[in-house]
């Protein structure tokens, strides 16, 4: 996973966006913890090993379409007609010559990707984004302590220990446990690879800069 790029890649669409967006001189930190703690929410969602009450525990690895119509079935929607049920050509993609369709769970992981990149560009923290191989791998081997609840929860400590504690070298740690926990909860809790991630990470980021060209 090229991180210098991705990195690069960040930075560019956080210009642009604090550019088109007159957000010049603005503290946008807080903002941006807020959005990475959303979407680690929603891709805990789509992970779904936490819903003790469903029968359904399994992640959501199904298609993803970009679009608000047809989100559930790329390219189709339903309607119901005189008691019928069917399933129609989705009127706002079906002129599209090309829809984004992929991994859901892994489509929500590099949203928060985006917004760790995003805090380590405004804090200048860059060299706590390289965690050690041997880090991932010891994780491999040892499992998470508590499964991926627990996983999940001493990320968001450490993450919100990385905006509140008052020194600045131990809100540092703190952010690179918390993006250390990330990538392990990624690549050894749910199979990603580093490849998959970093292409979509680049298929995100292209749709990010449109949207951003399409007024979003």
């Amino acid at each position: 996973m090229n991180l210098e790029k991705m990195f690069q890649m960040q930075a560019e669409l956080d210009r642009r966006i604090i550019k088109e967006k007159g957000l010049e001189g603005q503290d946008l930190l807080p903002n941006t913890y807020v959005a990475l703690i959303t979407e680690l929410g929603e891709f805990a969602n789509e992970g779904r090993w936490f819903k003790h009450w469903s029968n359904k525990q399994e992640p959501n690895r199904t298609g993803y379409i970009d679009c608000d119509v047809c989100v559930d079935q790329p390219g189709r929607y339903e309607v119901i007609h005189e008691g019928e049920i069917l399933s129609l050509p989705c009127p706002k993609c079906e002129d599209r010559e090309e829809v984004y369709v992929g991994d859901r769970l892994l489509e929500e992981y590099v949203d928060c990707l985006h917004f760790f990149l995003s805090i380590a560009i405004k804090k200048g923290w860059k060299e706590e984004l390289n965690i050690p191989e041997e880090a991932i791998e010891d994780f491999k081997e040892a499992g998470f302590d508590g499964g991926l609840s627990g996983a999940f929860l001493e990320m968001q400590w450490h993450l919100l220990n990385s905006r509140m504690f008052k020194k600045e070298d131990i809100k540092k740690m703190n952010f690179q446990s918390a993006w250390g926990l990330f990538l392990a909860i990624g690549i050894v809790g749910f199979g990603f690879t580093l490849d998959q991630i970093e292409e979509a990470y680049m298929n995100k980021n292209a749709v990010n800069h449109k949207r951003q060209q399409e007024g979003y």
